[in-house]
């Protein structure tokens, strides 16, 4: 097939049902995170669909990891946009949020109402062992496919050590990246040129030429300035009001003006995908305003690591346990449930916000050196992100003792030698055994270390 028509009305052929069946599909099968989230997309709506060609599909992955938030759901709305404007964007980010939503909330009804059980507590502790190796594999996953030049290598390391011994702002660092690349791309050089992907594995790429969508700019992406002005202005109405609303009128003692303010600056400013988030979302939630523990926040990664949908639904559980402890009143079940559903929104709601204003504009760069360069910087900046989140969680895992110690410039978390957890160190490292040499999937590997966790502490 060699079809370069423009993908308007019914020209690509797909109907907006057969897409609503294919992103609830999607949406069902997303489990592992983003990566395994974004090849579940690629082998449907590239692989077997042949909807988008693999040129397009990554472009548009790019993009989406440069903004702010979990760049697998706006991945979906992007192409959901392309496919079927505005509704079908909206129909494509909904669903893929959905199904986790529900399963977030009822495991964080579970989780507080069932902590306290032996049983429970010792299946948690063999999930985080399975996390702490997820986590790494993310590391491994995305690195393979961001750096491919020693030069990618250089803004990984930097990333790591700007966060892991300075404390660097994470916003800063993201943009420091994306400048970098932008001016790799305007000098002509190679280092950030091009990008992997999630290609097929010695398969036939599928180029944009072959593809329902083809080749062409969509009619829909020649918005005019004033419909994305009236498009930004109603979105932003729907994302800001709630959370002023609540602001005023939230009372003192609750945590809802605090969740409010905290996750919408959070869709602001946490670029470089889910896991990159979680540096933010962990370390504010648990140091700043000790919503949680550390234990508790990786309880909550492996909660939404074993549901389907976008991974950062993980802010749900976190917003819900921040509003179950600081109810301002309401009963605690009720303020956690509503708590958990205002994050919710401040987190994705901007999502729909930053695709429907910027696609446009992505979608007339798509050949432009220095943005596809200054993508590539940030895609290796957030390896080395994830990497630092890697840490944070293995250290507070394996060890009882973590303390923020400065010398000089330097922050560093230490841990107490002598608080070591053994048996979480032996199930961590066999939990990365069997995802990085025996390719062990995620669910598998979350349901052997809760057995063994299981298994472990009832035993001793």
């Amino acid at each position: 097939m060699t079809d370069n028509r423009a993908s308007t009305g019914p020209g690509h052929g797909i109907s907006f049902a057969d897409a609503l069946r294919v992103w609830m599909r999607i949406a069902l099968l997303s489990f592992g995170g983003p990566a395994g989230q974004i090849a579940v997309m690629h082998r449907i709506l590239v692989e077997e669909k042949k909807w988008i060609g693999e040129e397009r599909f990554l472009h548009a992955l790019n993009f989406c990891m440069m903004l702010p938030g979990p760049e697998a759901q706006q991945l979906a709305i992007y192409i959901g946009w392309l496919l079927h404007r505005v509704k079908g964007g909206l129909a494509a980010g909904i669903l893929f949020v959905l199904p986790g939503l529900v399963a977030i909330m009822a495991l964080s009804w579970l989780y507080v109402l069932a902590i306290d059980a032996a049983p429970v507590a010792a299946l948690l502790f063999g999930v985080k062992a399975a996390v702490v190796a997820i986590v790494f594999q993310a590391v491994v996953r995305i690195g393979k496919r961001s750096l491919g030049h020693p030069a990618r290598m250089a803004v990984a390391a930097a990333s790591f050590l700007a966060l892991f011994l300075f404390g660097a702002p994470f916003p800063l660092i993201i943009l420091a990246a994306g400048m970098g690349g932008w001016l790799a791309g305007r000098a002509g050089l190679a280092a950030f040129a091009g990008g992997g992907g999630h290609g097929a594995k010695g398969g036939a790429i599928l180029h944009d030429a072959d593809s329902a969508l083809g080749t062409e700019m969509p009619e829909h992406a020649r918005q005019g300035f004033g419909r994305l002005a009236w498009v930004a202005a109603i979105l932003l109405a729907l994302w800001l009001v709630p959370v002023a609303l609540l602001a005023a009128l939230a009372p003192p003692d609750s945590a809802f003006a605090d969740i409010a303010a905290f996750f919408s600056k959070l869709a602001l400013l946490t670029f470089g995908g889910a896991y990159a988030v979680l540096a933010w979302v962990g370390q504010a939630a648990v140091e700043h305003y000790h919503w949680l523990t550390p234990g508790e926040m990786l309880d909550g990664l492996g909660l939404a690591e074993s549901t389907p949908g976008p991974l950062i639904i993980v802010t749900q559980y976190v917003g819900f346990l921040a509003a179950f402890r600081h109810p301002g009143g309401l009963d605690p079940l009720l303020a956690g449930t509503l708590g958990g559903l205002l994050t919710t929104w401040v987190t994705f709601a901007p999502c729909f916000l930053w695709i429907f204003v910027g696609a446009p504009f992505v979608e007339q760069l798509r050949h432009n050196r220095a943005l596809t360069s200054a993508l590539a910087a940030i895609s290796a900046a957030v390896v080395g992100v994830i990497l630092n989140l890697a840490c944070w969680f293995a250290l507070h895992y394996w060890f009882a003792r973590v303390s923020d110690a400065r010398i000089g410039p330097l922050r560093l978390n230490l841990p107490d030698l002598g608080s070591i957890d053994p048996a979480a160190a032996i199930l961590s490292a066999a939990a990365l055994v069997a995802i990085l040499r025996f390719g062990r999937g995620v669910l598998t590997t979350l349901a052997a270390c809760a057995l063994a966790g299981l298994v472990w502490k009832l035993a001793f």
